[in-house]
């Protein structure tokens, strides 16, 4: 991959899908139609900041029964009933290595956050800052949601 200023869409798909066939095991079947029901009360987001060169947001977005589903295949175990602390640190990993895979295309000196991952409904990228590109797949376990917003530097 080439070093660019911005995050492009077709570097984000590339890893997204290197990330979830070697961590998962699962392949993008077809891409997931429109954004997700953001108000959902049944979602989990997970976002990491990248700052430096390029200021932004990488935010991964999937209804709790996916992220249970992504946890499973992850931690190598039977589905949780419910969301617990493993689903939490599971979907931040993902939304981490996505970021930080997504780091190496850009400009040097972008530095990561730590994963914050957020239950229930969510407010809407756009609303953080400019969305470079919004990206939805579907996965045998459901779909999941790839944002990358950026914030202006200041």
């Amino acid at each position: 991959m080439e070093t660019n200023i911005h995050p492009r869409a077709e570097d984000i798909e590339q890893i997204a899908a290197s990330v979830f066939s070697t961590m998962l095991g699962l392949e993008f079947q077809t891409r997931a139609q429109g954004p997700p029901d953001a108000a959902s009360p049944h979602n989990l987001t997970a976002s990491v900041q990248l700052d430096g060169n390029w200021r932004g947001t990488v935010v991964l977005h999937c209804q709790e029964a996916q992220a249970r589903e992504f946890a499973a295949r992850f931690l190598g175990m039977p589905p949780p009933e419910s969301v617990d602390d493993d689903v939490r640190d599971v979907l931040g990993e993902l939304a981490n290595m996505i970021a930080g895979n997504l780091k190496c295309t850009l400009q040097p000196g972008i530095h990561l956050s730590i994963p914050e991952v957020v239950d229930g409904p969510i407010d809407p990228p756009s609303k953080s800052g400019t969305v470079i590109c919004e990206l939805g797949f579907n996965t045998e376990d459901g779909p999941f949601w790839l944002c990358a917003v950026e914030i202006a530097l200041n």
